[in-house]
């Protein structure tokens, strides 16, 4: 009984956003204004918050390292979709060259930050600060504050195009194959990752917890292939998502670098101590969040369809957010990047239930700012009670 009480502790946050979108399905319905789980509704969901899930996931990477952040990711995204613009639109450049030149520019520009914070020994908060105002004023500097777009067609689809190609009487039969196939993969993974972790003799959840979760995972999935094949598919963009997250989730769970990244969360000093190389650490992982908001650059600019002067604001605080409500820890060394990814559902399905009843954009933010304060409340609350025991 005790393991299933933990397993359900554990699963909180994602009880508490089933709940919050079935209140707003209901909400919606009353009031007329169709459903939150329209195909069409589903699908925008996925393009408007892929750039915070992508963002979320590198972002968690930081507040690992002992609760740090990076302040720049938003003005990365606009500097990084600039010089996609100049490539791409004014150059002319073929998009899968200019793509990999802009992922090469945003690695360099998160590696030169991770330079100051890692070795240097500038705090995050300053050096992302600084790089906040530097890139975005470089960005409007080199698009001469001036939208850069259209796009070609061979760039968007890049991000844009679903699967199958063409939308077909076939295509509900594809997306149900295709939630058939990833239910399989996340079932013989959870089943895999179980038989090792008993080899190991390591702490395991109760069976029937595992069952049931694998079960409430695996009803998510088919539904949302049913919807989107009752829509134009499976959109590119959530192949994209599904590999970042899932490869991150490897990474931080499986191998000794992402353990690393833990320990230093709890005690820097002592994992130094222990022969983590704590400098090369806090490197990679400011050195990867650049790369990555060069992702969400490039799957920002092709949903657009230009590269905005406007392009990045706030996105920086919707990954913090994501991260904190998702159940890391402001102090480091707690999280995980399926508990980030739950934070960033949860703040898009609270900007899109809000936005499809009316709500006022002012009072949206102060709904937002209240969840992230509780979520921090949380932590800062359950970490005095373990000390207190």
């Amino acid at each position: 009984m005790s393991k299933i009480k933990n397993s359900l502790g554990k699963s909180s946050m994602l009880i508490v956003l089933v709940l919050v979108m079935l209140l707003f399905e209901v909400l919606i319905r009353s009031s007329g204004n169709g459903s939150l789980f329209s195909p069409a509704n589903i699908n925008n969901f996925i393009s408007q918050n892929g750039y915070v899930i992508i963002l979320a996931t590198g972002m968690l990477l930081c507040i690992l390292t002992g609760g740090n952040i990076d302040l720049s990711v938003g003005s990365v995204v606009i500097l990084v979709g600039a010089f996609s613009g100049i490539f791409i639109v004014n150059m002319g450049m073929n998009p899968y060259l200019a793509t990999v030149l802009c992922l090469l520019i945003a690695t360099l520009i998160g590696a030169w930050q991770a330079f100051w914070i890692a070795y240097v020994r500038i705090p995050p908060f300053v050096t992302t600060l600084a790089g906040m105002l530097i890139f975005r004023g470089l960005a409007l500097v080199i698009m001469d504050s001036k939208n850069i777009g259209p796009y070609p067609d061979s760039y968007k689809n890049m991000f844009n195009s679903y699967i199958p190609p063409q939308s077909s009487e076939n295509t509900l039969t594809v997306s149900i194959i295709f939630g058939v196939v990833v239910c399989l993969a996340l079932i013989i993974a959870q089943v895999i990752s179980r038989i090792m972790k008993i080899k190991k003799e390591y702490a395991v959840e109760h069976i029937a917890a595992m069952i049931a979760k694998l079960a409430v995972v695996s009803a998510v999935v088919m539904f949302l292939a049913v919807r989107l094949g009752q829509n134009r598919g499976i959109p590119v963009l959530l192949l994209i998502l599904g590999a970042i997250v899932m490869f991150y989730a490897y990474f931080t769970q499986n191998t000794a670098p992402g353990r690393y990244l833990y320990a230093m969360g709890g005690n820097e000093k002592a994992a130094r101590l222990s022969g983590i190389n704590t400098k090369k650490m806090m490197f990679f992982a400011y050195t990867n969040m650049g790369f990555l908001a060069g992702v969400a650059a490039l799957v920002s600019v092709a949903r657009f369809n230009q590269a905005s002067t406007q392009a990045g604001q706030g996105f920086e605080l919707d990954a913090i957010g994501a991260c904190f409500i998702g159940g890391a820890s402001a102090y480091g060394g707690v999280g995980k990047v399926g508990g980030a990814v739950i934070g960033a559902v949860f703040m898009g399905a609270l900007n899109m239930g809000m936005s499809i009843l009316g709500a006022d954009q002012n009072l949206q933010r102060v709904i937002k700012g209240l969840v992230l304060l509780a979520a921090v409340i949380f932590d800062v609350l359950s970490k005095n009670r373990k000390q207190a025991a």
